[in-house]
């Protein structure tokens, strides 16, 4: 090992095992080594912050397996980094709120059209407007749907089989969902009223911070084969709708949160960080936290389904012709801020395990039975956004995936600046002019802050994060896109 293959940063050690793969090794409390997948451009990023910290931190839970790891895009989150990745073991060790994060189900859905950019050009102004004025978008209330009691304990419940029995859902879209729309092991009661008041009345709104939906045209294509089984050409009009389970996740995370304090404060204090706060598998709290967790997946799946299917109704009224005619499909909807029961190999047995995926995808390769039938051939469609003055990509699960990352990758670019700082750096108005003037991007937005906040020089060089995945067989490149228009809160 060179000094080249060392890098030491305060009291944390990194091992270059290889080519963009660093290993912490493990010592002291820590309970399994630690593992970031980043080049040596994405590594000088992700040391800036507490992330290193963080993950040292999140290999003392009890029951973690094989590394903690950290995707590409990694950064600074609530204790557990963004852009990470554990696995517990479901019966010996815990699941962690502290791990998913309060955005429960915060994911990004893409639907392809058959239209192309020639079609869109000169109509993004009437578009973008148009969107932005049917698309309930910022903080507080106002959704697509106004739920009652009723609404809300269906939508925890059935998830997108709800939407489609309530007229805001085809077949076809539950076909191309992550565990088609609906997680089984839900439970309504285990959500508390207080959630369920602060989610009836946002059902189908964006909300406001990193959360968009953004029109894109493909612009590349990386692999003509996997593109063909996507439905992906270039030039084609794709829409991107990234937003999650709004106030109702968020409460669920507080709720347990506080409880976990209560009830499992000796395991709290064997933590270094109790942001980490966990429930011990199989105790009472564990079981309820994943009702509730399942049951708020199920609220931000049917939330991107009703912003999808408003916008097919919007596509409709600025091109006249109907939804269908221009082919508007669903590609694929991936969850991120979420731990599943999954079963993964493990020292040459499989074993059933929380899966936490924060900031992360799962990135399944060909042959997981949990895949849609319409991809289980090919591999699982990963879509990772850029910011909105650069490319989105998507991708497949890569064949290395499962070994390296328990069937996951990065989620988008990774912040590199906080939004106090980037507030402070930035002019909305002046981001929304230079992408409108420079490379001819409408951007639409409740404020200027918000614009601010996400403007393009706050993130990672996505373009570095997919090619760090696509090298190390986690999430293969298949397409890339480009923003024409986007909305914000």
């Amino acid at each position: 090992m060179t000094d080249d293959d060392v890098k030491q940063f305060g009291d944390i050690r990194l091992e270059r095992v290889r080519e963009h793969v660093w290993e912490m090794p493990r010592e002291g409390e820590m309970r399994v080594p630690a593992r970031v997948l980043a080049s040596e451009q994405l590594l000088e990023q992700i040391r800036q912050d507490k992330t290193l910290e963080q993950l040292r931190n999140a290999t003392h839970l009890p029951g973690m397996t094989k590394h903690a790891i950290c995707m590409p895009d990694g950064h600074q989150g609530y204790g557990f980094p963004v852009g990470g990745v554990g696995a517990t073991d479901a019966e010996e060790g815990c699941i962690s709120p502290g791990s998913v994060g309060y955005d429960i189900n915060c994911g990004v859905r893409m639907m392809k059209t058959n239209l192309t950019y020639a079609e869109l050009e000169g109509k993004e102004e009437e578009l973008v407007d148009a969107l932005f004025a049917n698309v309930p978008s910022g903080l507080g209330g106002g959704g697509i749907v106004q739920g009652d009691v009723d609404a809300v304990e269906g939508v925890l419940d059935r998830g997108v089989d709800w939407a489609l029995e309530h007229g805001h859902a085809v077949e076809d879209d539950l076909a191309h969902c992550e565990d088609e729309g609906r997680r089984p092991d839900a439970d309504p009661d285990a959500v508390s009223q207080k959630a369920k008041d602060r989610g009836k009345n946002q059902l189908g709104s964006l909300g406001s911070g990193n959360h968009f939906l953004e029109v894109q045209r493909v612009t590349d294509v990386f692999r003509e084969d996997v593109a063909s089984e996507f439905g992906l050409e270039e030039d084609q009009i794709v829409v991107l709708i990234h937003c999650g389970s709004r106030g109702l996740g968020h409460q669920v995370c507080s709720d347990y949160l506080r409880k976990i304090e209560k009830e499992h404060g000796d395991l709290l204090d064997s933590l270094p960080d109790k942001e980490l706060a966990a429930a011990p598998a199989g105790s009472e709290l564990a079981e309820e936290y994943y009702g509730a967790m399942c049951a708020a997946i199920n609220f931000a799946w049917v939330n991107r389904q009703l912003i999808m299917h408003r916008t097919r109704r919007v596509f409709e009224r600025v091109f006249g012709r109907d939804w269908e005619a221009m082919e508007m499909d669903l590609l694929y909807d991936v969850a991120h801020n979420i731990a599943k029961k999954e079963v993964h190999e493990v020292d040459g047995e499989d074993r059933e395990l929380y899966v936490h995926r924060k900031g992360a995808t799962r990135a399944f390769p060909a042959g997981r039975p949990e895949l849609p039938s319409a991809y289980r051939d090919v591999g699982q469609p990963v879509i990772i956004p850029g910011s909105m003055g650069a490319g989105s990509y998507v991708l497949r699960g890569g064949e290395r995936s499962l070994d390296l990352t328990f069937g996951s990758t990065a989620h988008g670019a990774g912040r590199t600046m906080s939004r106090t700082q980037a507030k402070q750096e930035y002019w909305g108005e002046t981001v929304q002019d230079e992408l409108r003037d420079q490379q001819k991007i409408y951007v639409k937005a409740q404020s200027g802050a918000t614009v601010a906040e996400e403007a393009p020089g706050v993130y990672k060089d996505v373009d570095e994060v997919v090619r760090v995945s696509d090298e190390l067989g986690i999430g293969d490149k298949v397409a890339r896109t480009f923003p024409v228009c986007n909305i914000k809160g």
